[in-house]
């Protein structure tokens, strides 16, 4: 059977290949946003802070899933490329029944100790009750958030990146509806909202093992087989994915402490609602890079450096006009996003509004930034890959809240992200000129 990885792409055509994936990112991020509208409008902006205090855990969940997914997403499309789509199989097949287990033992161990947990991310005694109960019913839904990241990846790698889309759209219209009975009609408050996304991301999850099962395409299910070196180069590969999630988990984690400091449970709710919108815009950007890697990955196993100049000049021009984009609209719309949340006038709301426009900055750079990462993953580099996120997503980062924040109080934090990608994209730029022989996605 021809995979579709292996066609010439022009630009239209490498947009409709990825858009799949930006959607899938989109509704993943919409199930937190819904959350967070129907808490805020149902319940109180504490109740938000409550959820933003738990997030830290979800972020360190996603980086181990997304390493796994899109490490092994690299290993597998490349064996695809190079013609041994057994072994891609069986490669597969072991890395899903690890990510399940990984899950699990994940689950177990924030369990056990939740409530040390919750307050060393910043809980103070108002919050911990609403933050323990929504953490809680995540945490018994773990292995299914891994295994909906993980199908999410490899849809793609098998070709059929729409089959995940309709499970996302699925999986987003369930979680929508069921907030709005759960937190909307019965007020169950956190507790309502933590049901409705775990339920999200479920369907996607039983529906992917499923087909996985059924299917005889480019990719399916066969015995699991223990390669020798496959989970160490799938780690190694996706090591920038989990270090981009795992920076985000700890900055996350101090940003809320530096806000619950400064201005109060306030101002977590601030940092909550530009954690909303960085779902909501940086979608495209991991989507698109994420829907791209795998077509990247299979003609660097094939050999074709034609195609992957070709790609690379695509990527690069849309990844451009997005991150021009995603600025003026955050910069235009800013109010009208925070009123979703926090109606004006609110402490939550001026606080929010103006952050915001000044986090709108580092969209200019972001695009770049996440892209690159994620070429180097495709290419199985993922010690610069990581490298690159590392850079952006922590040393700059957490450099960046701390200098700015002791100068510039509350508008250092909100600084902090703009001077973050700024810096990092001038790696980006110099990583890829230096690599760019080896690899030859600016001259074939």
């Amino acid at each position: 059977m021809e995979n579709a990885l292996n066609r010439g792409f022009h630009t239209a055509a490498l947009l409709r290949f990825a858009l799949p994936t930006v959607l899938m990112n989109l509704f993943v991020g919409l199930y937190y946003i819904v959350d967070g509208v129907c808490v805020a409008r149902f319940a109180s902006t504490d109740a938000l802070s409550a959820m933003n205090i738990t997030y830290p855990t979800f972020f360190a969940a996603l980086a181990i899933s997304i390493m796994l997914a899109t490490g092994g997403s690299a290993v597998v499309a490349k064996k695809m490329g190079e013609g041994r789509e057994e072994e891609a199989r069986a490669d597969f097949s072991f890395l899903a029944l690890t990510t399940c287990l990984v899950g699990v033992a994940f689950s177990v161990a924030c369990l056990v100790w939740i409530r040390p947990l919750l307050y060393f991310l910043g809980a103070s005694d108002l919050l911990y009750p609403m933050s323990r109960t929504y953490l809680s019913i995540q945490l018994c839904f773990t292995p299914a958030i891994f295994l909906q990241m993980f199908f999410q990846t490899f849809f793609v790698t098998a070709g059929k990146p729409k089959i995940g889309l309709l499970l996302s759209l699925c999986a987003g219209c369930t979680n929508i509806v069921l907030d709005l009975l759960l937190v909307g009609w019965f007020r169950l408050g956190v507790a309502g909202a933590s049901l409705a996304t775990c339920a999200g991301y479920s369907i996607p999850a039983v529906a992917g093992v499923l087909y996985f099962f059924r299917s005889r395409g480019t990719l399916f299910f066969v015995r699991p087989k223990c390669v020798p070196g496959l989970l160490r180069r799938s780690c190694s590969n996706g090591a920038s994915e989990m270090v981009a999630n795992l920076s985000t988990s700890i900055t996350t984690a101090f940003f809320n402490l530096l806000m619950m400091r400064m201005v109060g449970e306030d101002g977590v709710a601030a940092i909550t609602l530009l954690v909303y919108t960085q779902y909501l815009f940086q979608a495209f950007f991991t989507g698109f890079s994420i829907g791209v890697a795998p077509v990247f990955s299979y003609n660097y196993g094939s050999g074709n450096r034609q195609r992957l100049a070709r790609l690379f000049g695509i990527s690069i021009r849309s990844v451009l006009a997005g991150s021009a984009g995603v600025f003026l609209i955050m910069e235009l719309f800013a109010p009208w996003m925070v009123t979703a949340f926090a109606p004006p006038p609110s402490p939550v709301y001026d606080i929010a509004v103006g952050g915001i426009r000044i986090y709108s900055v580092a969209y200019l750079f972001y695009g770049t930034n996440v892209f690159t990462s994620a070429l180097f993953t495709a290419l199985s580099n993922g010690r610069l890959s990581a490298v690159v996120s590392l850079l952006r997503t922590l040393v700059f980062l957490l450099l960046g809240v701390c200098a700015l924040s002791a100068l510039l109080g509350v508008v250092g934090i909100w600084m902090a992200g703009p001077f973050a990608e700024a810096a990092t994209v001038v790696w980006s730029v110099l990583f890829l000129k230096r690599r760019e022989p080896e690899y030859g996605y600016l001259h074939p």
